[in-house]
């Protein structure tokens, strides 16, 4: 099923790329430009996530932000192109997962996005690929009784790609979120992973079943199992 995201944006242009990107990204996304239209789909839409423009035509954005928290603990992540520090600080007191500051790149919003939702619906406690078992808490690797070493770099990537199961993750994204690096480097860090994971965790490496390559995007994974046809 997918997650649900709720856009909360009267910039008509802004709120389609909004919409556009986190559809591509796999979300089930929904769009107000108002206030009222934003209280009505937060009762019936049942968001996973709000993304939040603290300043609409007819509400405040901080009252705004009450009355959808009042239906329930929806992680909320405020918008605005307000740039006050007190803002931002009130906006962390009442609540807020997030804030982001217009303008903004929109690579680095849809991160927050995932990150913000991966905080508040942790991912599962173990992962199984076929006859290889994942113990997340205890960061174990096992093929039946035989423990397979990972390193830390390799583990993290593979919870990462797990969390968002069978999506398209793209290579600025494991860059950012799991190399840590600010900007994107012209590296090959993240294919020379996936490779070595894929020799650990695959049947057969060279025709996956678990950690796919969408070229000239990033990596997939399927914890059901798939077989990727040969390259020609």
């Amino acid at each position: 099923m997918k997650q649900r995201v709720l856009v909360v944006e009267d910039d008509a242009a802004l709120a389609r790329v909004l919409r556009d990107n986190l559809a591509f990204e796999g979300f089930d996304v929904e769009v107000a430009g108002n206030g009222h239209l934003a209280i009505d789909l937060a009762r019936s839409f049942l968001p996973d996530l709000v993304v939040l423009d603290l300043t609409l035509p007819d509400w405040d954005g901080f009252e705004l932000f009450g009355l959808i928290r009042q239906a329930g603990t929806v992680p909320i992540i405020m918008l605005t192109a307000r740039g006050a520090k007190a803002d931002k600080i009130r906006g962390l007191h009442l609540g807020a997962d997030d804030y982001v500051t217009k303008p903004f790149d929109l690579e680095e919003l849809l991160a927050r996005v995932h990150a913000v939702l991966r905080r508040s619906s942790p991912g599962p406690d173990q992962i199984v690929l076929g006859d290889v078992t994942v113990d997340v808490r205890a960061m174990t690797v096992w093929r039946g009784a035989r423990e397979i070493h990972l390193t830390h770099r390799e583990f993290e990537l593979l919870r990462y790609l797990s969390d968002r199961r069978s999506r398209v993750v793209h290579r600025t994204e494991l860059l950012k979120e799991v190399w840590g690096y600010p900007d994107a480097p012209s590296t090959r860090s993240v294919d020379h992973a996936i490779a070595r994971l894929r020799k650990k965790i695959e049947p057969d490496p060279a025709h996956p079943r678990f950690i796919h390559t969408v070229h000239g995007d990033g990596y997939t994974l399927t914890p059901e199992g798939r077989i990727d046809p040969p390259s020609v």
